[in-house]
């Protein structure tokens, strides 16, 4: 994990020896299967990926009070464990939209629940060049269903 400048200069390093970067970024509370296979999929567009992660307090402003689950340190160790992933960079907004123009990646992946057309960054990523990717979502696994499903278990 490290802070928005020390990303902003490593991408700036690949990025000048012709590296591919792509970033994406979510909450990623309980890591799942899913996450899994959507950032590993990401990853193989390029040739380094970003993670950006939402802070707890970004967290708890978009999904309520009772999330995260798993605070950001936890969730950003998870995230930065994976083999798939280069850099994890907390957050605070609500957006991700001041990250990417300070990193400028070449790809810009979310979720195919996004339409590309209301992808935050999308025009910072297209003016520079690079390209916005709708990323196919792993039909029945999010982490509010892995929630229900552990609530329905214990209770």
């Amino acid at each position: 994990m490290v802070d928005w400048q020390e990303a902003a200069v490593r991408v700036a390093r690949w990025t000048e020896v012709g590296r591919k970067v792509v970033f994406t970024n979510g909450c990623f509370d309980l890591l799942h299967q899913g996450h899994a296979r959507y950032l590993a999929a990401a990853r193989r567009l390029g040739d380094a990926l970003v993670v950006g992660l939402n802070s707890d307090a970004s967290v708890r402003r978009l999904k309520g009070e009772k999330r995260p689950l798993l605070p950001e340190d936890e969730r950003a160790e998870l995230i930065a464990s994976l083999e798939c992933v280069d850099l994890v960079v907390i957050f605070g907004e609500d957006d991700p939209g001041a990250l990417i123009a300070t990193l400028k990646p070449f790809y810009l992946v979310k979720g195919a629940d996004w339409p590309k057309e209301k992808v935050i960054g999308r025009e910072t990523v297209l003016a520079l060049g690079g390209d916005v990717v709708s990323m196919p979502l792993v039909e029945g696994r999010s982490t509010t269903q892995v929630i229900e499903e552990i609530l329905k278990k214990y209770r």
